[in-house]
């Protein structure tokens, strides 16, 4: 006679659980519980709604784009790559493409699709799921994990496996049900901030500029202590950028954002170098080429160029050369001082925007509350976490989703020591 399956159940039909539930299949007994009236309702809108589902690269480069806590990691990489979930996602028929910077996406564009073919999967295997359903806590007796109460009463389980996302974009479902289920059975929480998020700047400029999108400029994020005063470089990218109503966005500025965090409490500026192709030494060779091209104009009427329309007056103001004044009479150090403007145009950040714009979480369940190969807690028997609710983050790529996919398989392949 067969031996009985355990009973495992996976709270959350995101990126994370539903890949456990795949892969817990085959040696338990599995229910899938999921608040919403569809699984994967964050992944349709990953990647503008195609769905970035990962990063082609190898573990070494992957472990290069995780932000926080990334030697947590190691064990669950290791054992579902990158390359592992390509060759997955393969074996479920899913035809992918990959793009810029190592990107994968489904070859039809559609984050549906990718969903389906989990929820395909799943079917494969009978796998049950029970939607509009929604936890309300996990019950715990002598630290060990016996199962989930719910609005449709208690569900009885020797493993719960809890993937229920972060703060992040609460529409989706993502309200920190998980991270409360965590305090309630006394494991730490980190503090928990928006990532991969726009940044709030102070002043009107940007509402000025608002629209316009920078390619190829080198940004450099410097935090200022304010006891101590010393101002130091954190982070810096190149590539694009974009303003906004409220300040800056972008690829550039959402991977930035992960590090802001770490400097909640400190004065940090925001260093554009909007001609990096160029020292200040050329910069100021091609200035004053322009301008002697166009000594008999305003200076106002000189910069068309060099700079997008929307981003001229501000520099202008900047630069503190009148606009109407006669390019043929601007002095050496006037150009100096708008060639110092260009190379290091600065902004003051006050914040980061809400969870409602933010890709991702950064904090959730403390790693050292977590077996890094089980995904179990170390307190409590039977009980796991998966995806987003763990506090690990990586940059924008298909990096995140990829950290779901490797603590999913982790949680779902483990089995129960009870």
């Amino acid at each position: 006679m067969a031996e009985k399956k355990k009973k495992m159940i996976i709270i959350g039909a995101g990126a994370a659980g539903l890949i456990t539930a795949i892969y817990a299949a085959d040696g338990y007994d599995v229910l899938l519980l999921e608040k919403n009236e569809k699984a994967g309702k964050k992944i349709y809108i990953t990647g503008k709604g195609r769905c970035n589902l990962m990063n082609s690269c190898d573990k070494e480069e992957f472990m290069k784009n995780v932000v926080h806590n990334s030697k947590f990691l190691y064990s669950a990489i290791n054992s579902f790559s990158p390359d592992d979930t390509y060759s997955f996602f393969e074996s479920l028929g899913l035809e992918m493409k990959i793009e810029r910077g190592n990107r994968v996406f489904p070859v039809s564009d559609k984050a549906s699709d990718v969903t389906k073919s989990l929820t395909d999967e799943l079917r494969r295997k009978k796998v049950k799921i029970i939607y509009n359903i929604t936890v309300e806590s996990l019950r715990i007796s002598e630290d060990k994990v016996s199962g989930v109460e719910t609005t449709r009463g208690f569900f009885p389980a020797d493993v719960v496996v809890v993937a229920t996302g972060g703060l992040s974009y609460p529409t989706t479902g993502s309200t920190g049900d998980g991270l409360t289920f965590a305090k309630d059975a006394g494991l730490k929480v980190t503090e928990t901030f928006p990532a991969l998020c726009p940044l709030n700047v102070k002043g009107d400029e940007c509402k000025r500029m608002m629209g316009l999108s920078l390619k190829n400029v080198r940004v450099r994020f410097f935090a200022k202590d304010k006891n101590k005063g010393k101002r130091k470089a954190f982070y810096e990218d190149f590539g694009e950028m974009l303003f906004t109503h409220f300040g800056v966005s972008g690829p550039c500025i959402l991977s930035a954002s992960n590090h802001f965090s770490d400097h909640i409490d400190d004065e940090v500026v925001l260093s554009i170098d909007l001609k990096p192709a160029l020292s200040a030494e050329e910069l100021e060779t091609r200035i004053k080429r322009d301008f002697e091209a166009y000594k008999h104009r305003d200076f106002q009427n000189s910069l068309g160029q060099l700079l997008p329309r929307l981003m001229i007056p501000v520099i202008i103001e900047r630069s503190g050369i009148a606009p109407a004044k006669k390019v043929a009479d601007i002095s050496e150090k006037e150009i100096r001082r708008l060639t110092e403007v260009l190379k290091n145009f600065e902004l003051n950040i006050i914040g980061l925007r809400s969870y409602n714009e933010a890709i991702i979480t950064r904090g959730g369940v403390s790693v050292k509350e977590l077996d890094p190969k089980t995904m179990e807690s170390k307190k409590i028997k039977g009980l796991r976490f998966a995806g987003e609710v763990i506090d690990v983050d990586a940059l924008t790529g298909g990096f995140n989703l990829q950290i779901a996919w490797s603590t999913g398989h982790a949680a779902g392949t483990a089995e129960a020591d009870l």
